[in-house]
């Protein structure tokens, strides 16, 4: 019994092919009450009609939404507990999906297909950025993290929901939903998949999404883990803290010395609002 969501935003010419790939896999694996939704996000164009004509069952919001708030609409609107989401630009091959089930019904909370091959980081600048996000949600989750926002994963409904009200509504949900998972002691494992040029062109805007995954990261760790943004910041202002001493000893600088000191009295500061959150973090879960 499995539901497989499909958040779609003018994606005719593709869902169609999507569709019919994800049934095609479903019942060579012979399961039996699978339904297909597709979130229909707005669309300006016959994404809809498309998915109908296919077979699937059709949520449709009014206008554009969000990545994160269709796949919560068909998550929700869910009649089994097996939920499988995946995208309809047909990156993400559906056929490697038994892999991932397999994995699932040893009894992991969630099983994530990790991207491989050239497709993972066509742009020069997404991988940096991609970097910079990935040691931030592995120093907050204190683990290795293959791929933090791969949009292939199973889990289960009744897990999930529980956690909505702390997962983005926008194309970081399924980084903030690695991030619940593993900061609350869930058991998340990665499967390895290959990953296709997508069809169409993107959504996402490059700049614009990394910083509010950026400022959604800061405000996960915040609530799960408030300790560790404060010792991250306060490590920071130690490493200025000594590269002032060393300018002061070495080219005998006054301004090294001043500078060194406040980045050591910043980082004690830092370091005590960071035990304070931690303190009310602990009070507000009891």
């Amino acid at each position: 019994m499995i539901s497989v969501v499909i958040p779609a935003y003018n994606e005719q010419g593709a869902i169609h092919h999507t569709v019919n790939e994800i049934r095609h896999t479903l019942e060579s694996m012979s399961i039996d009450g699978y339904e297909i939704i597709v979130v229909n996000d707005g669309s300006t164009d016959n994404t809809a009609e498309e998915a109908l004509e296919s077979g699937a069952k059709v949520v449709n919001h009014p206008h554009n939404v969000g990545y994160g708030k269709s796949l919560k609409s068909g998550i929700l609107a869910a009649n089994n507990d097996a939920i499988v989401i995946t995208d309809a630009d047909l990156t993400y091959p559906f056929d490697q999906f038994p892999k991932l089930y397999e994995e699932y019904v040893k009894g992991f909370d969630m099983v994530v297909g990790r991207r491989t091959g050239v497709h993972v980081n066509p742009s020069i600048l997404k991988s940096p950025l991609r970097r910079i996000l990935r040691f931030l949600v592995e120093f907050t989750a204190g683990r290795k993290i293959p791929d933090i926002n791969s949009g292939l994963r199973v889990f289960s409904k009744k897990t999930v929901v529980p956690y909505f009200n702390l997962l983005c509504d926008t194309f970081s949900f399924t980084t903030s939903l690695t991030l619940a998972y593993m900061m609350t002691g869930l058991f998340v494992s990665y499967i390895d998949i290959p990953y296709s040029k997508r069809h169409g062109s993107s959504k996402v805007r490059l700049f614009r999404d990394s910083l509010r995954t950026l400022q959604f990261i800061l405000q996960a760790v915040t609530y799960y883990n408030p300790i560790k943004v404060f010792l991250l910041f306060a490590i920071i202002c130690i490493l200025l803290s000594c590269v002032g001493f060393l300018i002061s000893t070495f080219l005998h600088i006054n301004a090294g010395y001043y500078l060194g000191l406040g980045g050591f009295l910043v980082s004690l500061i830092i370091l005590c609002m960071g035990l304070i959150a931690d303190l009310l973090k602990q009070i507000m879960h009891k």
